[in-house]
């Protein structure tokens, strides 16, 4: 799967798309089992399914966010949240420029809360913007594909996540997931307190449930769902 676009500006030229997808990851930990760029191919996974189905045009994705909660574990990078809206805010003013009139950012990172109010003021011109996936779509896409858990138990490196990697990208799933279950449903400190007051391996959710035939079908979901945000 090519995670990256190979388009030529030529290929941008005769594609005439109006409708861009920016996918936003991050770089943190997920767990023992998963790598640091998860968040950043799951959201690039979403965005080729797209693209496969829509008249949507691909940009490279933002690989780099807020995941300050995430910082107790080796390997995480964070950028500010006021950092993260003016990179999207240049991004959006360049597409514009270049003839989209609607931008799409598709997340992949549950923490990039401040995207939801980048999406709000844009909603005032010139450029239209809308977040995908929100709550609802993945909640719709876990119940459609037949997920155990739900989206407060399986939070973070779990069946959804790990499903999602074992079918689009299952050379990057390290063995143990099978045995790394944890569930901490009360997490009303997190954003205080951090993930290591309710997880030591970095895991909260139920990665032993995941299969990649439930990974398809999240992603298929998705793609259904993808059609009212347009």
């Amino acid at each position: 799967m090519d995670l990256l676009p190979a388009d030529t500006t030529l290929d941008a030229r005769d594609r005439g798309a109006t409708v861009a997808l920016l996918p936003i990851g991050s770089f943190e930990q997920h767990g023992p089992y998963l790598p640091l760029t998860t968040d950043t191919l799951v959201a690039s996974t979403i965005a080729v399914e797209l693209a496969n189905v829509y008249p949507v045009s691909r940009l490279p994705p933002i690989t780099i966010s807020c995941s300050h909660e995430h910082a107790a574990w080796p390997g995480t990078v964070s950028i500010s949240a006021t950092t993260l809206a003016a990179v999207v805010r240049d991004v959006a003013a360049s597409v514009q420029h270049a003839g989209a009139t609607t931008l799409v950012l598709v997340n992949g990172h549950g923490g990039n809360y401040v995207l939801g109010n980048v999406v709000q003021e844009a909603s005032l011109g010139p450029l239209r913007m809308t977040l995908f996936p929100t709550e609802p779509d993945w909640e719709d896409a876990r119940a459609e594909a037949g997920l155990t858990t739900t989206g407060l138990s399986d939070m973070h490196a779990g069946e959804l996540e790990t499903s999602i990697l074992l079918h689009a990208l299952p050379d990057l799933v390290r063995p143990g997931y099978e045995r790394a279950d944890h569930v901490a449903d009360d997490r009303r400190y997190l954003l205080a307190r951090g993930m290591q007051a309710y997880t030591e391996s970095g895991v909260v959710g139920r990665p032993s449930c995941a299969s990649a035939e439930k990974g398809r079908a999240v992603l298929a979901s998705l793609v259904r769902s993808f059609a009212g945000h347009l």
